[in-house]
C-alpha cells in the first residue's frame, strides 16, 4: 500500500456519509441509472478529506483486524502525508457514483515517465458498481497529462480486491521497485 496524507487535521465539520439509492432489482418497474463521475479535486475538500480517512480506515483496520480510532488515523495521516499529489508533480481525484462522493484516488511522479497510483478507494457500498474502473481510467489520463509512459503501485496481499481490480484493468506485477513497510505486490502499467 501506498499511503500519502495532508499535515494537518480538518477544521470543518465532517460532511454526512452519502445514503445510496437502491440499484436495478429484479421484478417490474423501471430500472435506476448509475453513474460515475471523477474529477480532480484538491485532497483538502470536505469529500477528499472524509474519503481519504475512511481509506486509512480500512485499510489500517484490514491490517491490524479491528477498528481503527480516529486518533489513528489523524497520526497516520501524518505519518504519510499526501505531498505530490497536486500539480506539476500529481493529481488526486474523486469518484462520485450519482452525485454522491464515494471514491477517490491520487498519482504523483516517481521519475519524469513514472507515475505512481495511490489512495485508490471506493466505499463499501458502491463497490462493484465500476467505481474502480473509472478512477483507473482517470487516474491513468492525468498520469498521461504528467508526462507518464508508465504507472506503478504497490499493495498488499491481504487487499485481493485491489490486486484483481488492478490484474483486470492490465497491469502485471513486477519485482519491487520500493521498499515500502506495507509493500507486498508491485504492478506496473505501460501507457504508451
Amino acid at each position: 500500500m501506498t499511503t500519502h496524507s495532508e499535515h494537518r487535521t480538518p477544521q470543518s465539520t465532517p460532511t454526512p456519509t452519502p445514503t445510496l439509492a437502491p440499484g436495478p432489482g429484479p421484478g417490474p418497474g423501471p430500472a435506476v441509472t448509475r453513474s460515475w463521475t471523477v474529477s480532480p479535486e484538491p485532497f483538502t475538500t470536505d469529500d477528499a478529506t472524509r474519503l481519504r480517512r475512511a481509506y486509512y480506515a480500512e485499510v489500517a483496520g484490514r491490517y491490524w483486524k479491528r477498528e481503527v480510532t480516529e486518533a489513528e488515523i489523524d497520526q497516520g495521516l501524518l505519518d504519510f502525508p499526501d505531498e505530490g499529489l497536486e500539480p506539476p508533480t500529481g493529481q488526486f481525484v474523486v469518484g462520485r457514483l450519482d452525485g454522491a462522493a464515494l471514491a477517490c484516488g491520487g498519482v504523483r511522479l516517481l521519475d519524469t515517465v513514472t507515475a505512481e497510483l495511490t489512495r485508490v478507494y471506493v466505499d463499501g457500498r458502491a463497490r462493484g458498481t465500476g467505481g474502480g474502473a473509472a478512477l483507473l481510467r482517470v487516474l491513468e489520463a492525468e498520469s498521461r497529462a504528467l508526462g507518464a509512459e508508465r504507472v506503478r503501485l504497490d499493495t498488499r496481499s491481504d487487499l485481493v480486491e485491489a490486486r484483481a481490480l488492478y490484474a483486470r484493468h492490465g497491469y502485471a506485477e513486477i519485482p519491487a521497485y520500493n521498499s515500502g513497510p506495507y509493500a507486498e505486490h508491485w504492478f506496473e502499467k505501460r501507457l504508451v
